[in-house]
């Protein structure tokens, strides 16, 4: 690998510098509007001011959901303001910007490719997917720095590597999921096959489609601490230097601030979404009547910005109109460790002796060749010989190269992980599905989950409950939760009315109706998120490396640390494999459960 890469180094330097000069130029156009000032044929032109840039998210917020969405357009971006936070903001959304309809037009088009050629999906789209989403982040910085340089160009990369396989997913499950007829009606209807995808079947795939929109924007901001690493500035930066000096405070904050940027594009893309799903029609009105909140956001840009060179407080937010909570983070987890330790230690222990030492000894105690020999088994009896193969040879990699001990401990720590988050998590997702009132306060906490970056979820949980694999299972459940209660919902709401009524006709029971017919029909979508939870496990474990747990992390980490290319792919790849067995694994078991009940 090492020397793969010192060639790719020496011999296509001039395409990776020429793919990064190309994506470079829409990025410094964003960094220019958003952060830091833009010359144009020599001019200076002036940064987007923050007024104006608040106005304008109201307005967008407006035009798509009404007021109530217009004001939680107003609170998110005010309380990046309010906090300090404007400047890594502005720098981390004109990068998000850029890379998130990059993710998402490509996602959607390999899961339209996919979805129309199985061969395709089974032989080349699955396998990459499994490898861009389970090696871990860390393990590619070192050959995107070879190959792009220590630029923002480089943390894009790395950030759609990262982002763009969940819509992949979505997209070949949601197109899969069309019932038949929709399609024929289309054919019936003479639409050609270009009209029937982009006219008839997407549109009829968009509540799907939006899940996967949803996890591209997470994932993409959770990755933007990582990516700072590499050049990329912003909110990510600032979280890691906090992070660094151990100032929970001013971590917690520019986390957070990750948080609400996070909401607030989540809720406008989805607002557009559904309203762009409506036609809406303007018959006699013209240009200005059609586009009003377009112009006016215009206008306001355009005059705060230039408003901004008189008045200095509009081009940068004084620092005394600002706030902070950073003693009152430092305080809370100072009164919580004092008053709490009892508590704290009896929990850590019970769970190092009676779960997480017991585990694993078990796991490190199983020799390479009966391991190798029950997977095969267990694969060649859920999906034939061609799963057997494929995990075999997998399986044998992490064996024969050495790192097969650090691997068991890898699967420990994230198996555990994975089944309490599954265990927490899809109860709660059955129950959201259930009520609208609890969704709308469970949905709050999910996304502030998911987008609180992975660095904020440890330094908490270090302070409370020191080193170790306790806090790096508390951190991991805490981060993986989040698909298992998200995909569990979606799935069952997507169960169609006319199919629980006509079991509830034909005399079921409630349990009845949820165990044979809706927990089948939301299978696919169950199963997608027991795959992220499984996968979102093992990305937290490597990063959990930096708190003391002795796995694949961990070499991954001395990897990083030597600039050792090949050292960091191998134990990725060893990752990668562990999560790619896990996940055919659980795809044949699940298939085989949908042909019992038929």
């Amino acid at each position: 690998m090492s020397a793969l890469m010192a060639w790719m180094k020496g011999n296509l330097s001039w395409l990776t510098r020429a793919i990064a000069s190309i994506l470079d130029l829409p990025l410094q156009i964003a960094f220019g509007l958003l952060a830091k000032p833009l010359k144009l044929w020599g001019i200076p032109l002036p940064t987007l001011s923050w007024l104006g840039v608040i106005s304008a998210a109201i307005l967008a917020g407006h035009a798509a959901g009404g007021f109530r969405l217009a004001a939680l357009m107003a609170a998110c971006f005010g309380y990046i303001a309010l906090f300090g936070q404007w400047q890594g903001a502005m720098l981390t959304l004109a990068l998000i910007l850029i890379s998130v309809p990059l993710c998402v037009l490509t996602g959607l088009l390999l899961g339209i490719a996919a979805w129309r050629f199985p061969k395709l999906e089974k032989l080349a789209v699955t396998p990459a997917l499994d490898l861009m989403q389970t090696i871990p982040t860390f393990a590619y910085l070192i050959p995107m720095l070879i190959l792009f340089g220590n630029s923002p160009v480089s943390a894009m990369i790395a950030t759609s590597i990262f982002a763009t396989p969940p819509m992949v997913r979505a997209t070949m499950v949601a197109l899969s999921r069309i019932p038949p007829e929709i399609a024929d009606f289309a054919v019936m209807a003479g639409c050609t096959p270009r009209q029937k995808l982009w006219r008839v079947l997407i549109p009829t795939a968009r509540p799907l489609l939006m899940v996967g929109v949803n996890q591209v924007i997470m994932l993409a901001l959770n990755m933007v601490i990582i990516s700072s690493m590499i050049g990329a500035g912003g909110l990510g930066y600032d979280v890691l230097l906090a992070l660094r000096a151990l100032k929970i405070g001013q971590g917690m904050e520019a986390g957070f601030a990750i948080v609400v940027l996070a909401i607030a594009l989540d809720r406008l893309s989805q607002a557009f979404a559904h309203r762009g799903g409506r036609p809406v029609h303007h018959e006699g009105s013209g240009f200005v009547a059609r586009h009003s909140h377009l112009i006016l956001a215009l206008a306001l840009l355009a005059a705060t910005t230039l408003a901004s060179l008189v008045l200095p407080a509009l081009a940068k937010i004084p620092a005394s109109w600002t706030l902070s909570t950073a003693p009152w983070w430092k305080a809370g987890v100072d009164w919580i460790t004092v008053h709490f330790f009892d508590v704290i230690e009896t929990l850590r222990v019970g769970l190092l002796v009676y779960v997480l030492n017991p585990v694993r000894a078990f796991c490190e105690a199983i020799p390479w060749l009966a391991a190798l020999v029950l997977l095969v088994l267990g694969g060649y009896r859920l999906a034939g010989w061609r799963l057997a193969l494929l995990i075999g040879v997998l399986i044998l990699f992490c064996a024969s190269s050495g790192l097969w001990q650090k691997t068991m401990s890898t699967v420990y720590l994230c198996g555990v992980s994975a089944i309490l988050a599954m265990l927490i998590g899809m109860p709660i997702g059955v129950w959201a599905s259930r009520s609208d009132r609890v969704y709308r306060i469970i949905e709050p906490v999910v996304d502030t989950l998911q987008t609180l970056p992975s660095f904020c979820f440890i330094i908490p949980i270090v302070m409370l409950f020191r080193v170790g694999d306790v806090t790096a299972l508390i951190a991991t459940v805490s981060f993986a939760i989040v698909p298992a209660i998200r995909y569990t919902n979606h799935g069952l709401r997507q169960v169609p009315p006319t199919l629980i009524e006509a079991a509830k006709t034909a005399g079921c029971t409630r349990w009845q109706t949820f165990r044979l017919v809706q927990l089948p029909m939301a299978l696919p979508e169950i199963m997608l998120g027991i795959n992220q939870t499984i996968l979102l496990s093992l990305s937290m474990i490597i990063i959990c490396a930096m708190i003391g747990t002795r796995d694949l992390g961990q070499e991954v980490f001395i990897a990083l640390a030597k600039a050792d290319a090949g050292r960091g792919i191998v134990a990725g790849l060893a990752i990668a494999f562990i999560g790619i067995v896990a996940d055919r694994l659980i795809g044949g078991a699940s298939a085989k459960a949908r042909q019992r009940l038929g």
